[in-house]
């Protein structure tokens, strides 16, 4: 035998407080949905009917009750019974003669809702030459329906709707907490909406609402300023014809977090679904902040945010598409406006351009980039000097900048967000880019190797060298190169790079991932560091003239710290000792006397 599902109202209410809405405020965007809705469907029939909606706190009405009036369509008795009685039966059905997407309900659960904030819920509702019927619906599940009396009979058709506050929601029925929500929520709604005899409606959108129309730029920054709290960069009329979607798109005018969601302020039918709308825009146009009144897009069941469907997805890369549009105009027609921009949202642009070649294109020719040889963008670098040479880090950079540019080679610093990616991107959408990531035994391909006699007077003074360094796994070897005042260089390959991070992580890996990382270790000897020491360099020629062991041993360690630190490498335990032994050793033979 077949059953009836039973519903607990009680905790049917509970649900949405707790689950389903975000705050009881929805309560106002919910009655003045039902009434919107109701004027719709009257005025699709009298096209002449009024449109108008009044709201009464409690403090107008006089009996502790808020009151919503509305010139709507309004319910017959066999209506009410189908419609307010049952929850997920939305009035905006196809039987009554409409489509769904005309109306903002979609889901039958929009009364129910002031349960959240009402014991008590009394409908008094008139259909056209119907007779005026009265639905009295209480918390706790119960409803009941009759003829209105004389006292409560309408003349004309249309709603009200009155609910009896909870005692413990009497902060959400002030007249100003009323007037508050109703022109958040309803102010750029298409219908005249008062709360006692204060408007809430502000007429349309201030934004382009038909293709061609013109643009009042310095409106809309006013709108931004006085909505959102700042002045925009600039605006971008947005437009999605399929979604129903017109707006605007304000690029903000400082810096924001790429990884933080701000949200974006969401219309639909010109009501508002969100303040703080994600998904509308792609992840990294984060610099955009929109505000949009959509026809066609779906909320989800509480109306506080967008369901996720093909449709919203168009929408993203439409907009996205949009303001893309905007960056390439203004590198066309306006580059001095784009670098003011790039200086603010430099990582939303380069984000774009690892997927965009449009954009890595604008990136190529606009962004100024670090180089050894000054600020420069890659296309200006290219130009000068041909092929693209980079360092991939900032501390590859920093360690080998000056000296590179002192052998004549050009290096970009590749090490800030996205810049080794971009650069070894531009390959793929231009064949004629050449790159080469600079590694730091290149640069010693270009020192001067010594003549062969100075070579062999220094092996004694290398052996000690060496025998002072090689605890710690480093070679030492002399070369000549520019610049002078640099007398020594510490170069690692990526591949010793990659050892010792393979050796930081084996020290920390527990038995089974530390056999691992030794087979990894095993497969792939790394190239020993090298400390090169520069003979141009008058210190360190006469270092190399020393013949006191001890003394050869301090200074080549002393020599090996300033490396590391001028380099920026990183400081190991071994390498701070090193230091302090080498500073004191050399300070004791530098004050010599008896204790």
């Amino acid at each position: 035998m077949d059953r009836t599902f039973q519903v607990d109202l009680r905790g049917v209410v509970d649900l949405l407080s707790h689950h389903l809405y975000g705050s009881p405020r929805v309560y106002v965007r919910e009655l003045l949905q039902n009434a919107v809705d109701a004027i719709t469907a009257r005025r699709s029939t009298e096209p002449d009917a009024p449109a108008r909606v009044r709201i009464e706190p409690p403090e107008l009405t006089g009996d502790g009750t808020l009151r919503v009036h509305d010139t709507g369509i309004g319910l017959t008795e066999p209506q009410v019974h189908e419609l307010l009685a049952t929850i997920g039966r939305s009035s905006k059905r196809d039987e009554l003669g409409f489509s769904r997407h005309e109306f903002l309900g979609q889901f039958g659960i929009g009364l129910l809702s002031c349960f959240l904030v009402a014991d008590e819920i009394r409908v008094v509702t008139r259909h056209a030459d119907q007779p005026t019927v009265l639905w009295t619906g209480w918390s706790d599940g119960r409803y009941a329906v009759r003829l209105a009396g004389p006292e409560q009979a309408r003349s004309e058709p249309g709603t009200t709707v009155t609910l009896v506050p909870r005692r413990d929601a009497d902060q959400w029925f002030g007249t100003p907490t009323v007037t508050e929500l109703a022109r958040l929520y309803g102010s750029l709604l298409p219908v005249d909406v008062r709360v006692g005899g204060t408007p809430t409606t502000a007429g349309p959108p201030p934004w382009p609402t038909t293709p061609g129309a013109a643009v009042d730029r310095a409106g809309l920054a006013r709108y931004a300023r006085d909505l959102l709290g700042f002045v925009p960069f600039d605006v971008v009329p947005l437009s999605v014809p399929e979604a129903g979607l017109t707006g605007v798109a304000f690029i903000l005018p400082t810096p924001v977090n790429p990884a933080g969601r701000a949200g974006h302020r969401v219309y639909l039918k010109r009501m508002l679904l969100a303040e703080h709308a994600d998904g509308l825009l792609p992840e990294w146009a984060f610099f955009a902040h929109c505000v949009v009144d959509a026809g066609e897009l779906r909320p989800t069941a509480s109306r506080e945010a967008l369901y996720e469907d093909a449709l919203l997805g168009t929408v993203r890369e439409s907009l996205g598409d949009q303001i893309r549009g905007w960056l390439v105009r203004l590198a066309t027609h306006d580059p001095h406006r784009l670098a003011e921009f790039l200086q603010v949202h430099h990582l939303g642009v380069k984000a774009l351009a690892l997927h965009d070649d449009e954009m890595l294109r604008l990136v190529d020719q606009w962004w100024p980039m670090d180089t050894n040889v000054g600020t420069l963008t890659l296309a200006e670098f290219r130009s000068r000097h041909g092929l693209i040479r980079y360092a991939a880090s900032l501390d590859e950079f920093r360690q080998l900048a000056a000296v590179a540019a002192a052998q004549d080679l050009a290096v970009v610093n590749g090490g800030y967000t996205y810049d080794t990616e971009l650069i070894e991107r531009l390959p793929t959408v231009d064949r004629s880019v050449l790159i080469e990531r600079l590694e730091p035994s290149d640069l010693t391909t270009r020192f001067e190797i010594l003549d062969p006699a100075t070579e062999l007077a220094l092996r004694p003074f290398l052996a000690g060298a060496q025998r002072a360094l090689e605890r710690l796994g480093c070679e030492v070897v002399v070369r000549a190169y520019d610049p002078v005042s640099l007398p020594a260089l510490y170069l690692v390959s990526r591949s010793a790079a990659f050892h010792d991070q393979l050796a930081a992580s084996r020290d920390k890996a527990d038995e089974l991932w530390g056999g691992v990382l030794d087979a990894l270790a095993a497969s792939a000897p790394p190239d020993r560091p090298q400390l090169v020491l520069n003979h141009r360099n008058p210190l360190v020629r006469r270092v190399t003239t020393l013949t006191d062991p001890e003394l050869v041993g301090l200074a080549v360690e002393a020599l090996y710290g300033q490396a590391l630190l001028l380099g920026h490498h990183p400081i190991r335990a071994a390498d701070a000792a090193l230091l302090n032994s080498s500073f004191l050793g050399l300070l004791g033979r530098a004050v010599p006397g008896q204790e």
